[in-house]
């Protein structure tokens, strides 16, 4: 079952990318915490911090549940969860620029 954890793992640093990436450039961002959530526009230092956070629970879960990379079922699992974050984020986000919200 370290599989899922090793799923989430991978969700939660492709999450942490354009939050921190945001933040250290000093630009705003959607986040959970604006108004509306994750459409409006948040802090740069607010992204900063989520971003972080995603970061330390992402690393935290691959050291609760270490594995090799190669061709196994956890760098799969690994790998489908930065897809799917990713995926989901760049549809949202790419959404939320459209509607010219933040």
């Amino acid at each position: 079952m370290s599989f899922i954890a090793i799923f989430f793992a991978g969700a939660f640093l492709c999450n942490a990318m354009p939050h921190l990436t945001a933040g250290l450039r000093g630009e705003v961002f959607p986040s959970p915490f604006s108004t509306p959530h994750g459409k409006g526009p948040s802090s740069p230092l607010v992204n900063f911090l989520w971003g972080m956070l995603n970061a330390l629970i992402g690393l935290a879960l691959l050291v609760h549940h270490p594995f090799a990379p190669g061709a196994n079922v956890d760098s799969a699992a690994l790998l489908v969860g930065v897809l799917v974050m990713g995926a989901f984020t760049s549809v949202h986000f790419g959404r939320v620029r459209r509607e010219g919200l933040f």
